[in-house]
């Protein structure tokens, strides 16, 4: 995208019955609707901003301002490549974890060490490709003729913001923002066999019937697996951090600190037991027992004993050695009960200390001995004479027993679940790891294209208290409007984009105070749980509510609603499928349904009484349904709809098409003329004007190589807007492309003569 110098102009006029619509001039200044502060905030996310300035006339005569800018978002490659990083982090950990499940019996061994091989291919393949994007220093963009690059393969095709901000001579100042992206898709992988939609629905299928080679666990608990590890890693840390505090504030001798510390201790450690009461790490730790030299292997949902009915192309030696074991009786069930129990029992025992010491240095001094002491017989005797050093040496054997059971309900727990985890990757190993590399690439896309969205919404409406009070209370509705089609390699796409959308769902964002000039958010968790940290400078983060400066995560709710509108979707419509679409858009009405009961339920009626008053939303939800329900064909209403209820729900908008062109370009310059019409009184006579002034070729910032890229001045022999055809009429049939062609030459060469 050409840059243009600040105070060029270029000025297209066109008349309409003795009256003119005009595009004043085009810069490249960016203006901020809630002040120059946040200026460089935004600047850190935005690049390369292009500006139209227009005037169009009102329903009484008068002129409307229009500035129209589009702008380049650096966080195309700045997310993909926190997110890479973040992978290589999990699975190195991930595999190294497997590495230490300790002695296997040759079939999981031999299974073990394949898996291990072809995590560290990938892995290494990770590496590679955050090595190619860190070189990568130019367009702060990928392009559509660089979907189908390996090395680009995470980084979203040609990520934008679309803004347009209204001056109107009645109305308050309006500003609207679309994100404009290519559908999230693994263009490089390719759509022979679908989409993640189609691939994920038959890979678990063909995992779920499959034989006696690996122990099959469902989605819901390999993610559970996962999460648990994920507290594992998290809660072991803090409480010996939070043990040793209390150590310290015993040898202070300090009551009011002892009593804090013990506070935090007891909740981070009633976390760690509530962790393990799933079934799941029960279940986990008798099939792990099982696959020990000498173990069973058993598989646990069938019905059948595994005995010599196992398939035998699957290590049939083995199932015979393992059928000569006559019964799991060894494996004591119950040791994991008392392993995991003591952990609360350590934490009673020190609860109970340190009552007894507070209540001891809280009574007569001399009566220390009149309390009972079967717990700890030396404590009556010891207190009264050197009571900061028998403070510590009371709690420290207790603090001790605790860091022990933790450690040995980590060590027994990491290996169960991460035993689960081997079984995730067991099956089908290199289908497996490349469905998982083709959900991180949709994914990576999706999430840098969100996290725009999010940081623009948030500097946008940093000072509307409603908006803060939605946003940590229920959270932000996000729409996507999808233009693909529902043929031939469009339903990959589709297929793929659905899932990258639905996996936002995962993602949670936090707001911290900047501590440098560094404000690029930072990504952190793992893949079934991300977290992203945005960073606002001091004086935008005081003006956050407390609840957010206080760390609360922050939910989005992410919905797509897809209408194909090219000739393709014409074909699919009168000769193929449409079911894909249809089930899409019925799904996700029902979860836009499910945020606006909550939204009703958790917000203050003052405000909810304010939306009712701009609009029924519940008028436009009941019509949103009846559109979706009746099947009608290009339904472009559906996308109105959501995008109004979106609007009013200040949400996040996104429009995507194949690459975000055409279509897209098409589709926002017909929402913001809708939105000129019916909120800000545009005369109707200037409608169709308007949307040809916003969708000429001048006004769309892209400038050929005879336009002189230093100063953005486009050359006076060009020819204007309205010597051309709307580019709309070729969505109709691609044989009107020829035409248009030789009808477009044909008006260049009379001009010329």
């Amino acid at each position: 995208m050409g840059e243009i110098e600040d105070g060029e102009a270029d000025h297209i006029t066109t008349d309409v019955q003795g009256q003119k619509c005009a595009l004043l001039c085009e810069c490249t200044a960016p203006e901020s609707v809630s002040g120059k502060d946040n200026l460089p905030f935004l600047n850190s996310v935005l690049k390369n901003p292009v500006c139209k300035l227009y005037r169009f006339p009102t329903s009484d005569n008068k002129w409307m301002r229009i500035r129209e800018q589009m702008s380049e978002s650096i966080l195309s490659f700045h997310i993909p490549k926190e997110l890479i990083s973040l992978h290589i982090k999990e699975d190195l950990c991930r595999n190294q974890e497997i590495k230490e499940l300790g002695e296997l019996s040759p079939h999981w061994d031999n299974l073990r060490k394949n898996v291990l091989t072809h995590c560290d291919q990938m892995v290494n393949m990770y590496q590679d490709i955050l090595t190619e994007l860190s070189k990568e220093t130019g367009s702060s963009f990928k392009s559509s003729s660089s979907k189908g690059e390996k090395t680009l393969e995470f980084v979203p095709i040609n990520l934008h913001l679309q803004r347009m901000q209204v001056h109107s001579p009645h109305l308050k100042d309006a500003l609207y923002d679309v994100i404009t992206v290519g559908a999230p898709a693994a263009h490089f992988q390719g759509f022979k066999n679908g989409g993640l939609r189609k691939l994920l629905h038959r890979f678990e299928t063909e995992r779920r019937n499959t034989g006696y080679q690996f122990i099959y666990y469902s989605p819901e608990n390999t993610a559970k697996a996962k999460e648990v590890l994920s507290n594992i890693n998290q809660l072991q840390p803090l409480i010996a951090t939070h043990a040793d505090l209390l150590l310290n504030s015993a040898s202070q001798h300090s009551p009011d600190s002892l009593k804090n510390s013990l506070k935090m201790l007891s909740e981070k450690t009633e976390l760690f037991v509530h962790a393990f009461k799933d079934q799941l790490v029960r279940s986990a730790l008798l099939a792990l027992y099982t696959a020990r030299p000498g173990g069973i292997l058993k598989k646990p949902p069938s019905p059948k004993s595994s005995t010599e009915e196992s398939s035998p192309q699957d290590q049939p030696p083995l199932m015979r050695r393992q059928d000569s074991i006559p019964h799991h009786s060894d494996y004591d069930e119950e040791e994991w009960d008392r392993v995991w129990a003591n952990v609360g029992k350590s934490l009673n025992c020190i609860i109970a200390m340190v009552d007894k010491l507070i209540e001891r240095d809280g009574g007569s001094e001399g009566s220390g001995g009149n309390n009972d002491g079967e717990k700890e017989p030396s404590l009556a005797d010891a207190i009264p004479s050197h009571p900061k050093e028998d403070w510590y040496e009371q709690l420290y054997p207790l603090i001790l027993t605790l860091k022990d059971c933790t450690g040995e309900v980590v060590n027994r727990a990491k290996q169960s679940l991460t035993f689960v985890l081997l079984q995730e990757l067991a099956y089908s190993l290199p289908q497996c790891l490349m469905l998982t590399l083709r959900r991180d690439i949709v994914f990576s896309q999706a999430l840098a294209g969100l996290v725009c969205g999010f940081i623009i919404k948030l500097q946008t409406s940093l000072y509307d208290p409603g908006f803060l009070q939605q946003l940590h209370t229920v959270g932000l509705i996000v729409q996507y409007e999808g233009l693909l089609s529902t043929y031939s390699d469009e339903i990959g796409m589709l297929e793929d984009m659905a899932v990258g959308i639905s996996d936002l769902k995962k993602v949670a964002f936090k707001i911290i105070e900047a501590k440098s000039n560094d404000v690029l958010p930072v990504v952190t968790g793992r893949r079934e749980h991300y977290v992203v940290e945005v960073k606002l400078p001091a004086r935008m983060f005081e003006s956050l509510p407390l609840q957010i400066k206080e760390g609360q995560l922050l939910h989005v709710y992410p919905v797509l609603f897809n209408v194909g509108i090219n000739e393709q979707q014409t074909l699919a419509e009168r000769f193929g499928d449409v079911s894909l679409q249809e089930s899409i858009n019925q799904e996700n009405f029902e979860l836009l349904q499910e945020y606006y009961k909550i939204f009703m339920e958790k917000m203050p009626p003052d405000y909810i009484s304010h939306f009712q008053e701009q609009n029924d939303l519940k008028a436009l939800l009941e019509n949103l349904l009846q559109n979706i329900q009746s099947k009608k064909r290009k339904n472009v209403e559906i996308m109105w709809l959501a995008a109004t209820i979106c609007r009013k729900l200040n949400g996040i908008r996104f429009t995507c098409c194949k690459s975000a062109k055409d279509r897209t370009s098409m589709s926002v310059t017909l929402e913001q003329c809708s939105i000129l019409r019916d909120e800000h009184q545009l005369h109707k006579d200037f409608f169709i004007r308007a949307l040809d002034c916003m969708r000429s070729r001048q006004t769309q910032g892209a400038l050929n190589e005879s336009d002189d890229p230093e100063t953005g001045c486009l050359t006076d022999n060009k020819p204007t807007s309205r010597h051309f055809y709307p580019v709309a009429l070729l969505l109709v049939s691609s044989h009107l492309l020829v035409v248009w062609l030789i009808l477009s030459l044909a008006l260049l060469l009379a001009k010329y003569q």
